[in-house]
């Protein structure tokens, strides 16, 4: 005889208190064990606080969530893991010592997403007008750590970020690559009566196509920051902002389109840089800054080392030294940790080779996040 009970009745009422019964059991184990981490973590902040250890550890953090996800047999899928315990390491670090973060604001800006996916939302988040504020802060000790923007795979290298390791004495932490996706807000619900489009100078230009072919009557307004544009429109008629869609809901917008960047592959690398540099360790990759002798082959030499011992290098790129005239600084990131003992030869043959020398830091290779996809 077929069974004609009604979905949420007899057997299935019965198995369905159950499973929420299991589930509440399952969730006070889980605060249980979470309380026993919370503990453990202070008690390693004030060892830390003791050694004057640095409070984030971005490589020990990757080998944490290598092995968790190792031991994940399901059916829990991976991201949904990391998720979590990205909320997990901010509390962490958090309740070691509160991190403060500069970030180039206002809050809402991809710089604001791509720490807020990284470090999570334990971390007291500061905006800084100008990238410059931001190294400051970070130099003085006024923040913990900074998140910049170095390079997109679209317009290339953030020149000033590279200018401002010149001026101020900072250290590379770890990376992130972030995948930037654009779309257009507006107070209205129709692209038909949009007539001024505000964003960022990079938006705007990785939105040109779509602009042109969507909206050909439109003015286009630079704005200093996308969260700046969204915010500019709020309450306007016949206005729309290039931004993160997330600021919809903070400034009651409508999301008109997703995705109207013209090329997909639009990713910027973010660099979280600290003022000390980073405890010692096999890391993943090194930059460093370097000028070079005025002589024939001095920069092919340094090349030469490299290759000698293997080492690849990832990026190379100068920058004019600021007060002398046809002088230039490079920028350069090596796969290998060079603070290790193993290349203290090559470093000094390295050193020798140049006028000046900088490690800006010892670091991880970065995760790969889409800010859109991975919304908070």
């Amino acid at each position: 005889m077929a069974d004609n009970s009604a979905p949420g009745t007899g057997d299935d009422a019965g198995e369905l208190v159950r499973l929420r019964e299991g589930v509440s059991r399952v969730d006070e184990e889980l605060v249980a064990l979470l309380n026993k981490r919370s503990a453990l973590s202070r008690e390693i902040g004030r060892l830390k606080t003791d050694s004057q250890d640095t409070v984030f550890q971005p490589f020990r953090e990757k080998e944490v969530i290598r092995e968790l996800l190792d031991k994940n047999n399901g059916p829990m899928p991976e991201e949904h893991l990391r998720a979590i315990y990205r909320e997990i390491l901010s509390s962490s670090r958090s309740l070691q010592r509160r991190q403060s973060v500069a970030y180039l604001g206002p809050e809402g800006t991809f710089s604001y997403f791509a720490g807020l996916h990284y470090l999570g939302s334990s971390a007291d988040y500061r905006p800084k007008d100008l990238l410059e504020d931001l190294f400051r802060c970070v130099r003085q000790g006024e923040a913990d750590l900074g998140i910049i923007p170095l390079e997109n795979s679209l317009q290339g290298t953030v020149g000033q970020s590279l200018d401002l390791f010149l001026r101020y004495e900072v250290f590379i932490q770890a990376e992130i690559f972030c995948k930037i996706s654009h779309s257009l807000l507006a107070p209205g619900q129709r692209l038909s009566d949009i007539r001024v489009v505000h964003s960022h100078p990079q938006a705007l230009q990785q939105c040109t196509s779509w602009l042109s072919a969507q909206l050909p009557q439109a003015e286009v307004v630079p704005a200093e920051s996308t969260a700046a544009a969204a915010e500019r429109v709020e309450g306007k008629s016949g206005e729309a902002a290039i931004a993160h869609p997330a600021l919809a809901e903070r400034f009651d917008l409508n999301v008109l389109q997703t995705g109207i960047e013209d090329l997909p592959e639009n990713w910027t690398r973010f660099l979280i840089i600290g003022p000390k540099m980073p405890p010692p360790g096999n890391r993943d990759k090194t930059s460093l800054l370097f000028t070079l002798t005025d002589k024939p082959g001095s920069l092919a030499g340094m090349l030469n080392r490299l290759a000698e011992e293997e080492v690849n290098m990832k990026k190379l790129e100068s920058r004019p030294m600021r007060g002398e005239r046809w002088q230039y600084v490079f920028f350069s990131d090596v796969e290998c940790d060079l603070t290790l003992d193993r290349y203290e030869r090559l470093l000094q043959s390295l050193r020798d080779n140049c006028h000046n020398l900088r490690i800006l830091g010892s670091y991880p290779n970065g995760p790969y996040l889409d800010l859109v996809q991975q919304r908070v």
